[in-house]
């Protein structure tokens, strides 16, 4: 098993955890309702689900 001889610094540990970031989400615009919405997502819009432009399920309304 391997063990280190030395204990890492803090600042080389930072350096090496540089380049693990969040990136930003992709929104693109539905070409039906012309809401933007996550890519590859399905989305509510007005009490309907859309999935590629098409409308997956409407939402039941209780009365």
């Amino acid at each position: 098993m391997a063990h280190p001889k030395r204990k890492i610094s803090k600042t080389r540990r930072d350096k090496r955890r540089t380049h693990y970031k969040a990136s930003n989400k992709n929104f693109v615009v539905c070409p039906t309702t012309g809401e933007l919405h996550m890519s590859h997502r399905a989305f509510w819009h007005e009490g309907k689900l859309y999935y590629k432009g098409k409308v997956v399920m409407e939402k039941e309304v209780l009365a």
